[in-house]
């Protein structure tokens, strides 16, 4: 059993995906700093001032002025600017890995299809030429 599990981790794919989650998660601390630190504040500033992470419906009745005193009063929020910030974050993602899909098709060698065989003779060329060879 230790053998096959030896073999299962070294296999290519295995590791490839480990690779691809550990710098998926890089990834997404660098696009969430991003997001919250760069994106929405413009975004923030061309709204007047609108702050993402502020924006919430009170569930509860306690009217909390910040979303971080209704977390820290455990106060039932709905959160509609973090949901704002998720899909801003999905969508960088999405475009991020788009274009480096994209580029990497580029970067593929072109594959090169063989050239087609001669085509033969049509049945109807092989049956005209029994024809001739039968009339003579």
């Amino acid at each position: 059993m230790i053998n096959e599990f030896k073999t299962f981790i070294m296999k290519g794919n295995v590791m490839d995906l480990a690779v691809g989650i550990i710098i998926g998660a890089a990834f997404t601390a660098i696009v969430s700093s991003l997001v919250g630190d760069l994106i929405n504040p413009i975004i923030g500033l061309i709204l007047g001032g609108v702050n993402f992470s502020d924006m919430f419906i009170d569930l509860s009745g306690t009217n909390p002025p910040t979303m971080a005193a209704a977390k820290e009063s455990g106060a039932a929020v709905f959160a509609y600017g973090a949901f704002i910030t998720a899909v801003i974050n999905f969508l960088i993602i999405a475009f991020v890995v788009f274009m480096l899909v994209k580029s990497m098709n580029k970067l593929m060698p072109k594959k090169v299809e063989a050239p087609a065989a001669p085509a033969g003779p049509t049945e109807l060329d092989v049956l005209k030429e029994i024809l001739v060879a039968v009339k003579k």
